[in-house]
């Protein structure tokens, strides 16, 4: 995370405002397709997961193949959309400098490259994370986050143009990263050794869970790339930096939370397939409880002193970036709830339902924040819009759920919403007030900072967590100290 911040100011200033967004947003528009490999990464982390919760390897290695042949299919169909229909849109309907034309390409085609990588790695990672293996997950993470750096070191060093630069060294290292999880899953694990299978049945069984999970990723991307492709269309490039430095920020701090979930996902899957439906329950609280936990902790300071931690990091501040950072920061955390939710619901593989309704719901984001920039709104009404589709849909998310699952609405409000926005009050209430006595530069960071994360810390762990979750995790941290 804090390799990623670093490295942001550095090509910020090195790519300069207007390169810096146009190169966001023509990513962006290859990102649009990201929501095909989100798709089939979680479809192979639950099959792979459902075979290795029933000690089925001669069927895992089946169902490697199957959706590793399904990859390259899709790839093939990412490659004619990508050099049509995208080439079409990016030189057509983006607002893009004439002079900067030459180095959009070099980026919309590495951009696709590095996305086919991706695409065609992604069985092998999503084995590794099934298998529960986070500690090459973690060592990949870290190597990457060294790229990164060295990234920033080859951008200032050469003279090369600096967008093209930066589009090149970005793929090396994706390329990189992918190689490394291939070669590891390849060596560890027998059933990564692809062989030509062509399983009807379970092709069919792929396509018909990915169809409907496809809907729901469709709908995350209007709730992202598609918001960031509006604001280029009515704002230009100067909106792009904004949403892009208040996405490195949520990516970021949802970097805790994400690979916390990593390692939680499958045991979910498992334990429904295995019927310890106790269990799963049990993961399903303390997760949600936990990754809201981390993120509070780490985004309440950020929140109240959003100009500031700006300023330092970026050296100036831009228009927009102060709200949107602070709107995508909310957002950031009220998504974060939902993932438990969404992992229990595919679990079961009743997905036709739960995505066509709360995703169905999420999906009008994209036209009500187009009508809103039609009529003349702020850029920043878009955050406004998503995180009120949002909450909506959680609502949404909780009755579906109740049908798929034994699942208590009341027991979930008792249990998690109330004791969170008692937390919230808690801790925000006296920050905010604290912030506005002291009215200081540094001097008012350090010290809101350290009592926000105090607040929200000890807020988390005596308000959102019972006495028992309590205990497990002092039990946790004391076996890890001795």
């Amino acid at each position: 995370m804090l390799v990623s911040l670093f490295t942001v100011r550095i090509v910020l200033k090195t790519l300069g405002v207007e390169d810096y967004g146009v190169y966001n947003a023509i990513g962006g528009v290859v990102l649009s397709l990201s929501f095909i490999s989100s798709v089939l990464a979680n479809a192979s982390q639950r099959f792979f997961a459902i075979e290795l919760g029933k000690y089925d390897t001669t069927n895992l290695k089946r169902v490697f193949s199957t959706i590793f042949l399904t990859y390259v299919f899709v790839a093939i169909i990412i490659i004619i959309i990508a050099e049509t229909l995208g080439l079409w849109f990016v030189f057509n309907k983006m607002m893009i400098p004439s002079a900067r034309i030459v180095a959009v390409h070099w980026v919309y085609q590495l951009s696709v490259a590095s996305f086919i990588v991706s695409i065609l790695m992604n069985p092998f990672q999503a084995i590794i994370i099934s298998r529960e293996e986070m500690n090459v997950y973690a060592y990949v993470s870290i190597l990457e986050a060294v790229l990164k750096l060295l990234i920033v070191y080859l951008l200032v060093y050469f003279s090369f143009d600096k967008m093209q630069l930066y589009a090149v060294l970005m793929f090396l290292s994706g390329v990189i990263t992918n190689l490394i999880y291939f070669v590891i899953s390849r060596r560890r694990y027998s059933e990564t050794h692809f062989k030509i299978v062509w399983d009807k049945r379970m092709f069919k069984s792929i396509f018909s869970y990915s169809s409907w999970t496809l809907f729901g990723s469709i709908a995350f991307i209007c709730n992202s790339q598609g918001i960031n492709i509006l604001l280029n269309m009515f704002f230009g490039p100067i909106a792009n930096t904004a949403y892009a430095i208040g996405n490195q920020v949520k990516t970021a701090v949802n970097s805790f939370s994400g690979n916390f979930f990593n390692a939680v996902r499958p045991p979910i899957i498992k334990s429904y397939v295995q019927h310890d439906y106790m269990y799963m329950n049990k993961l399903f609280y303390f997760s949600t409880k936990t990754i809201f936990a981390l993120l509070f902790i780490i985004i309440l300071p950020l929140f109240l002193e959003t100009e500031f931690v700006l300023k330092i990091w970026l050296g100036h501040v831009e228009q927009y970036m102060v709200m949107f950072v602070k709107l995508m920061l909310i957002y950031a955390l009220i998504l974060s709830l939902s993932d438990p939710i969404t992992a229990i619901a595919q679990a079961s593989g009743k997905v036709k339902r739960y995505h066509g309704i709360v995703d169905g719901f999420s999906i009008l984001s994209l036209p009500l924040t187009y009508i809103a920039f039609k009529v003349g709104r702020d850029p920043e009404s878009a955050f406004y819009i998503s995180i009120g589709i949002f909450l909506t849909a959680h609502i949404l998310r909780l009755i579906v759920l109740r049908s798929i699952v034994k699942f208590s609405i009341r027991r979930y409000f008792i249990f998690i919403v109330i004791p969170i926005i008692i937390s919230i009050a808690v801790a925000f209430i006296p920050s905010y007030w604290l912030m506005n006595a002291i009215n200081d530069g540094v001097l008012q960071f350090l010290i809101i900072s350290l009592f926000a994360v105090l607040l929200a810390g000890l807020s988390s762990l005596f308000i959102i967590f019972r006495k028992e979750e309590r205990q497990f995790f002092f039990r946790f941290l004391k076996e890890r100290q001795s």
